[in-house]
């Protein structure tokens, strides 16, 4: 009875997760952005000039070896070289691991753009990120140059690749420097040495005292200054420079540096944290009304994307209440099949969709575009008094003073400050001041304002709080995609990946709970919410399912409830139901039947294999009030040549995460041998076979649902997948024979029931 009551709650569960699913999804809106009305309102102006909102752009690392440098760099050139006022952006690199690998690196891609982003802007180059751009052999021509474009390209592809070489060389060129200085000086620490002569001030490779990780002095530096209002035309070709930019705005937009102070007495918030550094730093150089943020791996794919994104904030219908304009994120290099669902399309193109016809889509961490005030915790215009202030306690934002006199300016659309010079000592005291690990002691820094703390998924989080706050947002997807970053295509790392995302959710239904969201939360908004924080709890009933065969393995018995036509009856309708539902979802949200199918797959993968372990943490964390899910920095795919593409998936990475899927396709496996074995000696009636029957089409359904999992355990085999097959169909009769062999030995001989026969028996002593 305590399975049967189990299977009943399961299914009652299963029912009310499908419904709130369902919710989400009852009124999906497609808005697109018109930017040919765009343009017509704000930059073709009489003087030339473009009266577009400043933007500040935000892009965060903090390893160069797990997030390699190659990525970061690029989504920086494409940032730069993005089709929007060059005087009215400014691109800020949060560096958290204070690696002077990054900060050279910084500096050589500042060299670089100066030739990759008036190339560019003369032939209309798409997508701007190089790596991108020429690992395309061929792309239909858009520029205004076209008898150039040839000489042009194969001079840049040239300067890109020695580029590349002069950043590989980064890596020993640095430790060579510094191994040269040391040993000049023959005293103290192995520093690590700058260019200039002076020591780092940041992690050093040798690590010592006040240089190492989690303890250095904070740092920042304007790579590239503020352009001016005027354009700068480049000049003609020449024997020292054959690329002719006479045509060409040469102005770069403002570049800067930031590595913020690290103690260790201080709890850093990892990316959260670096993120609040960034918004109050850019505060006092550039104050930009709007922030967009990008993960270090991620790049501009489409030149106007943030132009696209400002559609939706300037949009005189309800633009003033919108807080974000969240792009779905895209990758490269995931394989042809998608075997690990990395593309996710049916949360980032179904989901997300739905979510635009109520509050508006979730913050999903990067490709996502903000309204400076309402980070800063402030209210919408429609949800303010009369007496509203802008800034009603000043203590919850800290004790810098410079920082509080510009959130006002924030607040206006129309703010065009020109950024003051960060070697100025007034700033740079200021500057130093809020990169303080201390700084935000006090604040509300982490709970109202800013990005939120002490939880691993700490993007949906903050988005909550926005929509709490009574802000909407806003989904945009256009084509070609906005921006495209890179996803681990290792199954041990990709599960790593959905243990802190599931773990995270389950934190914040506890902690944040959207059931008691304030009056401003649209109540399907928090239905949606609960959906997608609550999904790991259906694990607990999944895994009874897939483990229910055992039963059958043991003690013979069928877990189909009786009377089994009625419930044969039921299932069919159920099950035909929910997969037109998935069909109809298919049509609207513009998916294939391969993403439904790997969003099914991988659904049944992480219930297995990462769900359960999430919920048991949760669950320990509240009875033992301990830490929640600690944030593991997923490892990026390098660079690859052709011959080697897509050789992380096919390297096994051994962890405890793997043993219980693999344990569910043992007993799923055991089930279907088991049950021919049975068959052979058993005398089965037509209705056992029946019963039998639609139990292993259960059980063949859970294995090819767990298919790529059982991939990804198979290493390199795994390009061969009739090995597989082959496997299952060696193990079902390994099986089949050991079910035979113990009828045998318990009954001294073995009888084989044949359908027109009366069957034949045969003595123990030949071996069945």
């Amino acid at each position: 009875m305590w399975l049967w009551w189990i299977s009943i709650v399961g299914d009652f569960w299963f029912g009310v997760t499908w419904l709130l699913n369902q919710v989400a999804k009852l009124n999906p809106i497609k808005r697109v952005p018109d930017l040919a009305l765009l343009k017509q309102q704000f930059d073709d102006l009489p003087d030339g000039n473009s009266n577009l909102p400043r933007l500040d752009v935000f892009i965060n690392t903090v390893d160069p070896i797990n997030e390699p440098m190659i990525y970061t760099m690029n989504s920086i050139l494409s940032i730069l070289a993005v089709d929007y006022p060059v005087d009215r952006t400014a691109t800020y690199l949060s560096d958290d691991g204070g690696s002077i690998i990054h900060y050279e690196g910084l500096l050589e891609t500042a060299n670089f753009a100066a030739l990759w982003v008036p190339f560019c802007r003369k032939h209309c180059i798409e997508p701007r990120a190089p790596e991108s751009y020429f690992s395309v052999k061929s792309r239909p021509y858009t520029g205004n140059a076209p008898d150039e474009f040839a000489d042009d390209h194969r001079r840049m592809s040239r300067e890109y690749d020695e580029f590349k070489v002069r950043l590989d060389a980064l890596f020993t060129k640095i430790p060579e420097r510094s191994d040269a200085y040391n040993a000049e000086l023959k005293e103290g620490a192995k520093a690590t040495w700058m260019a200039d002569g002076t020591h780092w001030p940041g992690t050093w490779f040798d690590p010592a005292e006040n240089h190492k990780k989690g303890q250095h002095a904070g740092i920042i530096k304007v790579m590239l200054i503020h352009p001016g209002d005027e354009p700068q035309f480049g000049a003609p070709a020449s024997a020292a420079n054959p690329l002719d930019f006479s045509a060409v705005d040469m102005r770069l937009p403002m570049l800067v540096y930031i590595s913020r102070e690290k103690s260790p007495s201080c709890d850093h918030q990892k990316k959260a944290g670096a993120m609040n550094v960034q918004l109050r730093v850019s505060a006092l150089l550039t104050n930009a009304p709007f922030i967009i943020n990008f993960d270090g791996d991620h790049y501009v794919n489409n030149s106007l994307a943030f132009r696209a994104a400002i559609c939706f904030m300037l949009d005189r219908r309800d633009g003033d209440n919108t807080a974000f304009v969240q792009f779905p994120q895209r990758f490269d290099d995931v394989d042809p099949t998608d075997r690990y669902c990395n593309h996710n399309r049916v949360f980032f193109d179904a989901t997300l969709l739905g979510l635009n016809g109520i509050q508006g889509p979730s913050y999903v961490g990067t490709g996502c575009m903000f309204r400076r005030i309402a980070v800063y915790g402030i209210d919408p215009p429609r949800w303010r008094s009369d007496d509203f202030k802008i800034v009603d306690n000043a203590n919850k934002f800290g004790n810098s003073m410079y920082f509080i006199n510009s959130i006002p300016s924030a607040a206006n659309q129309e703010w065009s400050m020109t950024s003051p010079p960060a070697d100025e000592e007034s700033i740079k005291e200021e500057l130093n001041n809020v990169m303080k690990c201390a700084y935000e002691n006090g604040t509300e820094f982490g709970k109202e304002v800013g990005w939120v703390y002490n939880i691993a998924t700490e993007d949906v989080v903050t988005g909550f709080r926005l929509h709490r706050t009574g802000w909407r947002s806003m989904y945009c997807r256009i084509e070609p995609d906005a921006f495209r970053g890179t996803a681990p295509i290792n199954l041990t790392e990709r599960l790593y990946q959905i243990l802190r995302w599931s773990g995270g959710s389950l934190e914040m239904f506890f902690s944040h709970c959207p059931l008691l969201a304030g009056r401003r939360l649209n109540f399907m908004q928090r239905i949606a919410y609960t959906n997608m924080t609550a999904y790991p709890i259906s694990s607990v009933f999944l895994v009874f399912y897939l483990l229910f065969p055992v039963i059958w393995i043991f003690r013979g018995e069928f877990y189909i409830q009786k009377p089994f036509p009625t419930y044969v009856l039921y299932l069919v309708i159920v099950i035909v139901m929910t997969e037109l539902i998935g069909m109809v979802e298919i049509k609207w949200a513009g998916l294939t039947l391969l993403d439904w199918i790997r969003n099914e797959q991988f659904y049944i993968i992480g219930a297995t294999a990462v769900y359960p372990l999430a919920t048991l943490h949760i669950v320990l964390k509240l009875v033992l009030r301990g830490k929640g899910v600690s944030f593991k920095l997923t490892a990026k795919q390098a660079t690859s040549t052709v011959n080697e593409k897509y050789a992380e998936m096919y390297i096994v990475q051994w962890a405890p995460l793997l043993i219980p899927t693999i344990v569910v396709i043992a007993v799923n496996i055991g089930a279907i041998g088991a049950a021919i074995g049975k068959a052979i000696v058993g005398g089965w009636s037509l209705l056992q076979m029946a019963d039998a029957s639609l139990g292993l089409v259960f059980n063949a359904w859970i294995l090819l649902l767990i298919y790529p999992f059982a991939l990804g355990i198979m290493g390199r085999w795994s390009k061969r997948p009739y090995i597989l097959f082959i496997l299952f169909v060696v193990a079902f009769v390994v099986v089949a024979a050991v079910v035979v062999a113990i009828h045998a030995v318990r009954t001294g001989s073995v009888r084989f029931h044949f359908r027109h026969s009366g069957g034949a028996s045969f003595p123990t002593s030949w071996g069945f």
